[in-house]
């Protein structure tokens, strides 16, 4: 019987290894060299984080939060680097969609067959 963990495992290991997650390492750091888009760029995850929160806890998000998350986000989007970042982001969750649809055909299968 097939151990569904060791091939888990190596996918972990060869993801680490695929062109895109390189890609993204890479553009990261090049992000994060810049200390203007990383300080922008935290502010942004801080920002982010405390809105998740907020909706997690059914707290309503204001209109001047929605609109200070734009802004922020506006300026983020100036920077060549968090541009660089994002495309590879892109990338990266092109290919996750496509491994989960890979991932959940046995399971999909059942349902349909």
């Amino acid at each position: 019987m097939v151990n569904v963990y060791d091939t888990a495992n190596q996918l972990e290991k060869d993801l680490r290894q695929s062109e895109e997650v390189l890609g993204l390492q890479g553009a990261f750091a090049k992000m994060k060299a810049d200390p203007m888009a990383y300080k922008l760029f935290q502010q942004m995850q801080q920002m982010q984080e405390q809105l998740q929160q907020k909706q997690a806890s059914n707290q309503e998000i204001s209109d001047d939060e929605i609109k200070q998350l734009q802004e922020l986000s506006g300026k983020l989007a100036k920077f060549d680097s968090v541009q660089n970042l994002m495309e590879q982001e892109r990338k990266i969750n092109a290919m996750m969609e496509e491994l989960n649809k890979i991932i959940s055909k046995p399971i999909a299968d059942v349902y349909n067959s």
